[in-house]
């Protein structure tokens, strides 16, 4: 019988820039997170397990807020995020204090996830159809009895905040295959509006509105942990003396395509993403999630018992 898909959320971030723990930060008119809308679209998608990477300086306070309201509804683990846990071999250096990257994160969950699992950022609204989207093509991988490689791509205009700079996995896509992603950062448009960003090698880039990004909602098997793994490695090798650096998924995955001929299906859906990076982003999201109510997309309160 084939393994029902765990949804992987990545929760351990450190709000740096919002200015506090967006994870738990009420935004629904029933003081609902973002979370509680994502886990219950996840709910509604067939997911029938959870597994949240957290820290463990905040361990008791997010169990307490998110983890108790689905013990009843769904299965749920844990997983810590710790800037210790490396390869053998390798250690943190003096003064980091900055988690190692959502590619750490994933790999933290490698002894909580089996079988196929989904990647989603805990303070990002994805929106139901990519649940579903993203569920029905794990039913199609089980019955074709190949291993999940996807992402839910999304227009870059429809991600970015109004206060501040954001950073994307810009995404080239062949049909339905993902050709590449790169890792842009600081992306914000300019006084006419262009939409500027930095690439890897530190050049300003301009970039179009359409362009497919992505907001870090993956699938994969956990077959894949071994070779993040050995991936992590490698960064750490040439990355690993930093204080800032970052191993993200979206560069592991390019990885992937480009050296190891691995196919990674885009998978489309109409969902609209938004977030919340910055303070000021937070009265836009709840205005959001209040026209989704008006229009009967959620109930108010949020079913969370």
């Amino acid at each position: 019988m084939p393994e029902e898909p765990t949804l992987l959320v990545l929760a351990a971030g450190m709000g740096s820039r919002y200015g506090g723990l967006k994870q738990l930060d009420p935004m629904g008119p029933h003081k609902e997170t973002i979370l509680d809308y994502s886990v219950h679209d996840a709910i509604q998608a067939g997911f029938k397990r959870i597994v949240f990477v957290i820290r463990r300086d905040i361990e008791t306070a997010f169990k307490e807020t998110i983890g108790k309201r689905y013990s009843k509804r769904i299965e749920i683990d844990y997983a810590f995020q710790e800037l210790t846990d490396l390869p053998e071999g390798y250690t943190v250096p003096d003064s980091r204090t900055k988690p190692w990257g959502t590619g750490h994160a994933v790999w933290a969950a490698r002894h909580a996830v089996s079988g196929p699992f989904a990647v989603i950022n805990a303070d990002d609204f994805y929106s139901a159809d990519a649940y579903r989207v993203i569920a029905d093509y794990f039913d199609q991988s089980s019955k074709s009895g190949t291993d999940p490689l996807c992402m839910v791509s999304y227009a870059l205009e429809n991600t970015l905040s109004r206060h501040g700079s954001v950073n994307r996995g810009l995404c080239q896509v062949d049909k339905k295959h993902l050709v590449s992603v790169e890792e842009i950062i600081d992306i914000e448009r300019d006084r006419e509006g262009v939409i500027l960003g930095e690439n890897g090698e530190g050049r300003e880039v301009q970039l179009k509105p359409d362009s497919p990004v992505s907001m870090n909602f993956w699938g994969f098997s956990s077959e894949v942990f071994d070779t993040l793994g050995k991936h992590f490695q490698d960064f750490l090798k040439y990355n690993g003396r930093g204080l800032t650096t970052e191993f993200y998924i979206p560069a592991f995955v390019d990885d992937l395509i480009s050296k190891e001929s691995a196919v990674c299906d885009v998978l489309q859906t109409s969902a609209r993403w938004f977030g919340v990076t910055y303070p000021g982003d937070k009265p836009y999201v709840q205005q959001h999630i209040a026209r989704l109510i008006e229009d009967g997309v959620y109930p108010s309160p949020l079913d969370a018992s």
